[in-house]
Formats: C-alpha cells, sequence, structure tokens
C-alpha cells in the first residue's frame, strides 16, 4: 500500500507550535522527517509521497524513503490528498491508498503496521488521542479515499462509512498539535529528528 503525506507552506504550518523551540520551521520539518522515516520502515508501506508547497520540504527529507512533489494551489489538505491519491493510482488502480498526518515524530512501525493489518482492505481511520482527530486514513484496495481533514474529522470519516482503527497503537494516534501534545510524544519517544532538536534547544 502506498502512502500521502500533506504538508502545508511551512511559515503557516503548526502555529499553536510557533515559541515551542527557537527554530518553528526547523521543529516542522523535524516532525515530518520522524513521520515519513517511521512510515517507510513500516512493513506493507511501498511508497510515501509527501505533497508540499514549500521548496524547503524536498532537501529536508533526502535520505529519508519518502518521495516528494512541489505542487502550488491546491485548496487545502484534502485537495492534496486527492491529488497524490490520484497520483499514486496512476501506478496502481486497484491497491490501498492512504493518508497519514505529518505530525506524528513517535510514530512506530509496528502501531502503523497493526493498524493497516486490523484494516485488512476495508477503509478505515484512525482516530488522534483527543478522539476528535484522524491521524490515518485508509481506502479500500481500488476505492476512494475520500478524506475529510479538517475539525472533527473522526466524526466526518466515521459518518462516510469508514470504519476506526481500535488496536492500541499509542504512538499513531499522538498527534502534535500544541505543546502539551509535543510533551506526550516526547513520553512516547521521539524520532530521532525531533528528538535532537529538542535536547538540543533545551542543553
Amino acid at each position: 500500500m502506498d502512502l500521502i503525506v500533506p504538508v502545508k507552506r511551512l511559515d503557516r504550518a503548526k502555529s499553536r507550535l510557533r515559541g515551542v523551540l527557537p527554530g518553528h520551521v526547523e521543529l516542522v520539518l523535524a516532525l515530518l522527517a520522524d513521520t515519513v522515516t517511521a512510515a517507510g520502515s513500516t512493513p506493507g508501506v511501498r511508497r510515501v509521497l509527501v505533497v508540499c508547497e514549500d521548496e524547503r520540504v524536498p532537501p529536508a527529507l533526502r535520505g529519508t524513503a519518502a518521495e516528494c512533489v512541489d505542487e502550488r494551489g491546491l485548496p487545502g489538505l484534502n485537495a492534496a490528498l486527492r491529488f497524490g491519491a490520484d497520483r499514486l493510482r496512476a501506478a496502481d488502480p486497484g491497491g490501498v491508498v492512504g493518508a497519514l498526518q505529518a505530525d506524528l515524530p513517535a510514530l512506530r512501525p509496528a502501531d502503523l503496521a497493526a493498524a493497516l493489518a486490523e484494516a485488512a482492505g476495508r477503509r478505515m481511520f484512525c482516530a488522534d488521542r483527543a478522539g476528535t482527530g484522524s491521524t490515518l486514513l485508509l481506502s479500500a484496495p481500488g476505492g476512494p479515499l475520500d478524506p475529510r481533514f479538517g475539525a472533527g474529522s473522526a466524526a466526518a470519516h466515521a459518518e462516510s462509512g469508514a470504519l476506526p482503527v481500535t488496536a492500541p497503537v499509542p504512538s499513531l494516534r499522538a498527534d502534535v498539535d500544541t505543546p502539551d501534545d509535543l510533551a506526550m510524544a516526547t513520553d512516547l519517544g521521539l524520532g530521532r529528528r525531533t528528538s535532537t532538536l529538542v535536547c538540543v534547544t533545551h542543553r
């Protein structure tokens, strides 16, 4: 299966984390790099496609398994995901595509693999720690992704017919939007890039 990871323009991303660390853009890129590194290491994941609108993203992901496409002018997150899904489906029309949020710095491949195994070809979503947002959305083989990310996306995805992931996958639910979220992800164990940034800042 193939994953799409959408990324906003870096200067607009993660506004509630602004000021937590001196380098805001560096933090956003570290969250992304750790997310795609874990995703690319997950059994069953073939491609990780990052859809961005910022020329700083591709250089930051060199050395990871991610492919990057810089596509400007897409009207929002869901449009970026539909664009990425179409691109992946051109290569494999009958495959499973998934949307993964870009702010999962504690993600463990085993947790993502557990969610993929539970889905077993069904359209499913993983709610975040709060239970209101979504961190992952999976299509059925060859079926529409139909992303509905945004406020209340967990309920929106459920209403669209997607089933919720029930497996105990704490690192897949630990998206980082606030300082408290970052602290929770730190307790779970950050990936290398985010961990290094946090450690250097707090020396």
